[in-house]
């Protein structure tokens, strides 16, 4: 491949990282406004529902098995338990607080997988790569406010989400290669409804959404099935380390959609909190990229 070619595969890989956060952005947000009036459990069952059957379509049209021998193993099975522990901790976190303290609470979940490859799977981190993941958490503290009369206990449950995904993300890096992305997906989609069940279950039950909702619901779960086609396009179209930092833009739309749409203006504490959280995710990829390519040096020297 052409240099010309790896640039324009980067730009292209660029807009659907930007149009993936962009899209997951109007699905948290969608969620926020449909859990007011229907039970958010119900809420995330009805998009889980469309999602487990879109892509168990698109994998039985691979002519993957949804249930091959080794889906059946224990990364699979990991990833899609912490899969239902971080949506629902997201999913609480969307339904009582507010959607800029969530959503700038997430963007920590770069830093939190490399501290857990660090503690768990043995990868070697410096002291610059840890300072910067203890900058990111003292960001996180300045978002959630512990300390303040302010302070919302419904926050911590978007820190139970970044726990959840970043344990998914772990896992992922276990799986063998073979298990298809359709079937993965599947598989964390079917996790999702048995865990949007409960929720359902424990809020009560189900109540019939009036039309606005039903607008909601669909607008997430559309949406939501594009970004997920989108961010899946972004990582094979460009260079992982050009386009991982364009995940933290989610964190500028879902500003701008908590201002237009719930009347949220963050304080200058949490946006210097998570200016930390991304600077410090910026910092520790960019060492990331600098490890593996002295390491490459070293190999071929």
């Amino acid at each position: 491949m052409t240099p010309h070619d790896r640039r324009a595969q980067n730009l292209r890989g660029i807009l659907m990282m930007v149009l993936a956060m962009a899209g997951f952005a109007v699905e948290d947000a969608m969620i926020k406004a449909a859990s007011v009036t229907v039970p958010v459990g119900q809420v995330s069952l009805l998009i889980a529902v469309v999602g487990f059957a879109v892509f168990g379509v698109w994998a039985f049209r691979q002519g993957r098995g949804v249930f091959s021998r080794n889906v059946f193993s224990g990364p699979v099975i990991g990833r899609t338990l912490a899969e239902m522990v971080g949506s629902g901790g997201i999913l609480m976190g969307l339904s009582l607080a507010p959607l800029s303290l969530v959503s700038a609470i997430l963007q920590a979940s770069p830093i939190m997988v490399v501290a857990a490859a660090a503690i768990f799977l043995g990868e070697e981190v410096g002291w610059r790569r840890w300072t910067a993941i203890l900058v990111g958490f003292c960001g996180v503290l300045l978002i959630i406010k512990p300390w303040s009369t302010a302070f919302d206990p419904n926050v911590l449950w978007a820190v139970v989400g970044v726990i959840g995904m970043s344990a998914r993300d772990i896992f992922a890096r276990r799986m063998d290669p073979g298990v298809p992305t359709p079937v993965v997906a599947t598989f964390g989609y079917g996790g999702v409804i048995v865990l949007s069940i409960g929720m359902m279950a424990a809020a009560g039950g189900a109540i019939m959404p009036g039309p606005v909702a039903w607008a909601q619901i669909a607008t997430a779960t559309l949406i939501g099935l594009v970004a997920y086609w989108a961010i899946i396009e972004a990582t094979r179209a460009g260079d992982v380390s050009v386009i991982t930092p364009f995940r933290y833009t989610r964190l500028i739309f879902a500003l701008g959609l908590g201002l237009m749409l719930f009347a949220e203006r963050p304080d200058t504490q949490t946006l210097f909190g998570a200016s930390l959280v991304i600077g410090s995710g910026l910092y520790t990829l960019y060492r990331e990229r600098r490890r593996k390519v002295e390491g490459l040096k070293t190999a071929t020297g």
